[in-house]
């Protein structure tokens, strides 16, 4: 049996990739408002998943407009839609996944924003979500957000309290504290160091015979059926991830093509899609280089925060609270791929000094496990941000393995 599902916030579809891998989920609805993540994931939806109507299942639109993104939109900026209502028709929705953009959650946000984001419309984006779940009344949601929603408190009371309380009013149980539903991504043969919050919610009216069958499934997600996913081999690494997509060296003088500029240059031509880098400058080459050279001579002059911001400054002539530079290790997980990789990779520098760069989109998805047939489309730096803002999809596949299996156990009558 295959349960149907509807993906809120869905970016460009690393959640909504990892559930239709399981291959017990079929993807009836994604919501998106971002031009660019819309067009990978409905080129995803067709191309792997082979869904015909791709295009009108991705719903570019603003969330917060719900009863319009419900009912149907003419609008100047999203087009015209039929809406979710018309879209699904008379099928039943099992399950939503989907998490509110972290950024009004995560803590380097609050450190980069004079107000700590305490004015941020995001702190309450999961208002939408829960009325969609208000609407559809699924058996279970997934709701994914990044840890430094537990401190968070725009308002002064605490966020994850008013979560707490708005999926209760909505008819759904969660764990009673959500410090017991954070993973590390690595921990589950992830290659990269990733944590994040799993709320699973179970609708009160799943059993009417027995009210405590919420809290029954709460326990076996969370303490049997996630727990036995956990990877007992040692830690996928950077290597395993990457260490044999085609090398890319420095160029011997800058290429001119198109209006753009590139500073390396694949040596093989094996047309990886996605595996081109950014630009980078002499002084950023000779930079990365030599912080690569260090980690791998084992001289480690360089890697301690003092080190890296003295470097920085002395390098850039500019000050900086928090070092700019990290190199990726080959034998260990890599540092956590951020939405903020579109902006500069000097924090996730390619650990080969020879090729003196930061990773390529190809690179960042590998080690955010997308698959490589997974077509990123749009600019590059909307590749890296949709990239970083993703799940990884075969954490995805095993959340959803979790799920499906305590589907498929309990009568679902709802």
């Amino acid at each position: 049996m295959k349960y149907n599902t509807i993906d809120l916030f869905a970016g460009c579809g690393g959640l909504m990739d990892g559930f239709m891998q399981e291959g017990g989920f079929n993807t009836l609805a994604c919501v998106e408002w971002e031009t660019f993540p819309c067009q990978t994931l409905a080129n995803r939806l067709e191309k792997r998943w082979h869904h015909k109507n791709a295009k009108e299942e991705v719903v570019r639109f603003d969330i917060q407009r719900t009863d319009e993104l419900i009912n149907g939109f003419d609008d100047e900026e999203y087009g015209k839609h039929i809406g979710l209502k018309k879209l699904i028709g008379d099928k039943k929705i099992d399950l939503v996944i989907g998490g509110p953009p972290c950024q009004a959650y995560s803590l380097a946000g609050r450190i980069r924003d004079p107000h700590g984001m305490r004015d941020d419309y995001r702190n309450y984006l999961f208002e939408s979500y829960i009325r969609i779940l208000e609407y559809f009344r699924p058996a279970f949601f997934v709701f994914e957000n990044v840890v430094g929603m537990l401190s968070a408190a725009p308002d002064g009371t605490p966020i994850v309290d008013k979560i707490r309380k708005a999926f209760d009013d909505a008819g759904y149980c969660v764990i009673d504290d959500f410090k017991n539903a954070v993973y590390d991504v690595a921990d589950f043969g992830i290659p990269q160091h990733r944590k994040r919050v799993i709320i699973l919610g179970v609708s009160k009216t799943l059993n009417a015979n027995d009210s405590n069958l919420g809290r029954k499934v709460l326990d076996e997600f969370y303490k049997e059926q996630m727990p036995k996913f956990i990877s007992s081999a040692s830690p996928k690494t950077v290597k395993d991830a990457i260490g044999d997509l085609p090398i890319i060296l420095p160029c011997k003088e800058v290429i001119k093509e198109n209006g753009h500029k590139f500073s390396h240059q694949p040596t093989d031509g094996s047309g990886v899609m996605n595996h081109v880098p950014r630009f980078h400058s002499e002084r950023d080459q000779r930079i990365f280089s030599m912080l690569a050279e260090d980690i791998e001579s084992g001289k480690n002059q360089y890697v301690s925060i003092e080190a890296l911001k003295k470097l920085y400054t002395e390098m850039t002539g500019k000050k900086s609270n928090i070092h700019k530079y990290y190199v990726l290790r080959w034998n260990e997980p890599s540092n956590t791929i951020p939405a903020h990789l579109y902006k500069d990779g000097m924090r996730h520098i390619h650990p080969d000094p020879v090729q003196a760069r930061s990773i390529t989109v190809r690179e960042a998805a590998r080690l955010q496990t997308f698959a490589d047939d997974f077509e990123f489309l749009g600019p590059m730096m909307a590749q890296y941000k949709m990239i970083g803002n993703a799940v990884p999809s075969d954490f995805a596949k095993i959340i959803a393995k979790g799920v499906y299996q305590l589907l498929s156990k309990y009568e679902i009558n709802i």
